[in-house]
């Protein structure tokens, strides 16, 4: 069977996708500058995360949408697997959100364009300057009900382990007295590791937990929130990816 998914990704399923990877890049990058980039900035992602799991044939599972409510500003952040975390969270977090991303990205032909028309947030930590002109944008971003997403750890696990949070978005939270949201990814790193070849069909499930509300203002609810939402995303992995595993390359 193994053999038969390789055949199928190469011959149909990945020309397929490279095609509406393109086709989603300029639909974003026309309605954007036409349009309203609130709207064309996060539906054409979220077609294009649900057919990428289409046609790869990847069964998604969420639990915990009734957790959070419309038209509410969150910071969400979750553990990051692998690529398909991007797919899992575009396509099925049911909520209008702008990404805080390596600005790596902004260089991917066409993608990166439709990134940048999206409104999607580039981080910068070349120096203190530059990451807080990241934090600026992501306040401005955070209006009409439109969420950030954040992969605090920085990078994909090499293991499926967890790194460790760095704190710009529990910083941000704090900031602008917002909730935090912690998202379990489960199944990305079956799918595709960071040193993969091969995509494997593997369910995914992406829990949505209670929202962490804040209980003050100031480094300690910082830290306060960043720990117990390690533990709570923690919470929902399988065993045999609990436990903190340093990453390399997270800094």
């Amino acid at each position: 069977m193994k053999v038969l998914y390789y055949i199928y990704q190469i011959c149909i399923a990945l020309p397929i996708i490279l095609v509406i990877t393109l086709l989603t890049a300029l639909i974003t990058i026309a309605g954007c500058t036409l349009g309203s980039a609130h709207f064309w900035g996060y539906h054409p992602g979220r077609i294009w995360s649900r057919l990428i799991c289409f046609f790869l044939l990847i069964r998604v599972t969420v639990h915990g949408r009734e957790n959070i409510k419309g038209k509410t500003s969150y910071v969400f952040v979750a553990n990051h697997q692998g690529s398909f975390d991007i797919f899992l969270i575009y396509g099925y977090l049911g909520r209008n959100f702008k990404w805080m991303m390596k600005k790596g990205i902004r260089k991917i032909p066409f993608v990166g364009k439709a990134c940048e028309e999206a409104g999607h947030i580039f981080v910068d930590r070349s120096g203190p300057k530059k990451v807080m002109e990241t934090i600026r944008k992501a306040k401005t971003s955070l209006t009409e009900g439109t969420s950030v997403v954040v992969f605090p750890e920085g990078a994909r696990c090499f293991t499926g382990h967890m790194g460790y949070f760095k704190k710009g978005a529990f910083q941000l939270a704090d900031d602008l007295q917002l909730a935090v949201v912690p998202l379990t990814i489960d199944g990305s790193f079956d799918i595709l590791p960071r040193t993969g070849k091969w995509i494997q069909r593997h369910n995914m499930i992406l829990t949505i937990h209670q929202p962490i509300l804040p209980k003050g203002k100031g480094i300690k609810n910082v830290q306060d929130t960043l720990q117990e939402s390690y533990i709570t995303i923690e919470s929902s992995i399988p065993d045999k990816y609990k436990g903190m595993v340093l990453n390399p390359d997270q800094d």
